[in-house]
């Protein structure tokens, strides 16, 4: 068996295909369900995000796994496989564990070393353990990731400044485009981890806003962002407020999973005051369709993403930084991955030539009649101690080349050998 992840991200994918691409979290356990009853797949992690929907499995077949693992994504997402194919990211054996490191520590993220991509794989795994999808080595994979990404932003300066979705995209509208906060009203749409960060954030500028209304369909979530934020600026309304709220709004963000946008352009064309909307939303929450509206300004995870390349320069050092310590990380992990593949085959031949040993003195047992008990145990201890120092060079050699590609090519030869 071996590993493979199979995926569409915002490195190799428009917007738009990770847009409909995208499943909510509410459908995770569904796609790994299907998964499961795969011919080649025995383990499973599924996790789709707003500019990331994957799976990273266990696997017998490569190709019957990729064959099988798209149409999933299709039956999940309601895609034809042909229309994303071509932009799927695919990574097998010792490739997954680089490409999931670098996932945890923010290397492949739109905003490097942001935070929110350690949750959103935490909660991933956790679905997965208690849909009884994931077994030991996908475990052990997913949590030496996640303490991998947190090396990194304990070890380096990669996390410094705009680390999120949330700071990103509020430093944007505040700082780059020039939003003037003071006195104004602001909405958040939606009441996760994201619109928590933003709206964090953005009580925690330098300009004081009038009042901030988080608009949720769960009233009580919202309540409960509320009441984490203790501050008496925030105020809570229904998704359907919306529409009306935007008329004396200053800033919109939309951090939100929706089937369809929430704000249609004919909403926008109603604003008489000058407002910037920021849709961090995949599927989009707000009306992408803005050309000749005077008083709109809308970004969204493309303008982000753009700003954060341009802004990159003095973290290039840090990036680097991290890029080594995954490369660390991930080479213990495959050194004991192979130690403990060694260290089953030597107690897997041990145990069959345990085996041999008995069931040959079981079968020659008329052969052994006229010889007394203590004679019969110094045969068996002959036969043992013969076994034993044939099987003494392979066992030691084997546990020398753990960790090795010479100790892989080895193992994989016993296991063929001895038929184990």
């Amino acid at each position: 068996m071996a590993l493979i992840s199979v995926g569409i991200d915002h490195e190799h994918a428009s917007l738009d295909l990770l847009e409909r691409a995208s499943v909510p979290e509410h459908g995770w356990s569904k796609v790994l369900r299907t998964l499961m009853i795969q011919r080649n797949v025995h383990e499973a992690v599924f996790v789709s995000t707003c500019l990331r929907t994957e799976v990273v499995a266990v696997i017998d077949r490569f190709h019957g796994a990729i064959e099988e693992i798209t149409h999933t994504l299709g039956e999940a997402t309601g895609l034809a496989p042909e229309t994303f194919t071509d932009h799927l990211t695919v990574n097998f054996d010792r490739d997954v564990a680089t490409h999931l490191f670098s996932v945890a520590s923010g290397l492949k993220s739109v905003v490097p070393g942001e935070f929110e991509v350690l949750g959103q794989l935490r909660r991933a795994l956790e679905l997965a353990i208690e849909e009884q999808t994931a077994g030991p080595e996908i475990t052990e994979l997913f949590q030496r990731a996640i303490a991998s990404g947190r090396r990194v932003r304990n070890e380096t300066p990669i996390a410094r400044g705009s680390t999120s979705f949330a700071q990103a995209s509020v430093m944007m509208a505040t700082d780059d485009l020039g939003v003037n906060l003071d006195g104004a009203d602001v909405i958040i749409i939606g009441a996760g981890q994201l619109a928590g960060g933003i709206a964090r954030t953005l009580l925690d500028r330098p300009a004081r806003l009038r009042r901030m209304t988080i608009c949720n369909r769960t009233i009580a979530r919202g309540e409960r962002l509320r009441d984490d934020l203790a501050d008496p600026r925030a105020v809570v309304a229904s998704l359907e407020d919306v529409t009306t709220l935007i008329s004396t709004a200053r800033l919109v963000v939309a951090a939100v999973e929706v089937a369809a946008p929430v704000i249609t352009r004919s909403d926008l064309e109603r604003c008489r005051q000058e407002v910037l909307f920021v849709d961090l939303g995949l599927p989009r929450a707000i009306a992408s369709d803005v050309a000749g509206l005077a008083n709109v300004r809308r970004i969204d995870i493309g303008d982000l993403r753009e700003r954060v390349g341009q802004a990159l320069g003095d973290r290039r050092d840090a990036v680097a930084d991290a890029q080594r310590i995954v490369a660390d990380d991930v080479e213990k992990y495959l050194s004991d991955q192979r130690a403990r593949g060694a260290a089953a085959i030597v107690s897997d031949l041990r145990e069959l030539f345990d085996e041999v040993v008995a069931g040959e003195m079981a079968r020659r047992e008329s052969d052994l009649e006229g010889l007394t008990l203590e004679q019969r145990d110094k045969v068996a201890s002959l036969l043992r101690s013969v076994v034993a120092k044939i099987a003494h060079r392979p066992t030691v050699v084997l546990k020398e080349a753990a960790g090795t590609d010479q100790g892989t090519r080895l193992s994989e030869a016993t296991r063929t050998l001895f038929d184990l």
